[in-house]
């Protein structure tokens, strides 16, 4: 089984779940009903807020922690004037 499978089975199940016991026809134990209609309303956003919070995290630590890599730049450079000089040798104008 792919991991999309993988994640559509249990995100789906999730979403049932949460919509049952949304329409309170799942009943959650040991919380009252009136809080429930307060806070399970919200659940979504709140989870979307969480996971742009991780993602801009996650970003932000990718950027901090970035290397800095002088050999991949020249070699880099290297293929560039590589890949232009074959093409001016087939008649190709580049610049």
């Amino acid at each position: 089984m792919t991991r999309l499978h993988q994640v559509s089975i249990y995100s789906s199940i999730l979403i049932s779940i949460y919509i049952l016991v949304l329409f309170e026809i799942l009943p959650i134990p040991l919380i009252d009903a009136s809080v429930a209609q307060e806070i399970l309303p919200v659940i979504p956003w709140w989870l979307l807020v969480s996971f742009g919070s991780y993602s801009l995290w996650s970003l932000g630590w990718g950027v901090l922690t970035f290397r800095d890599c002088p050999e991949a730049y020249h070699e880099l450079l290297q293929e560039i004037n590589e890949a232009k000089n074959d093409l001016r040798s087939r008649g190709v104008t580049v610049d």
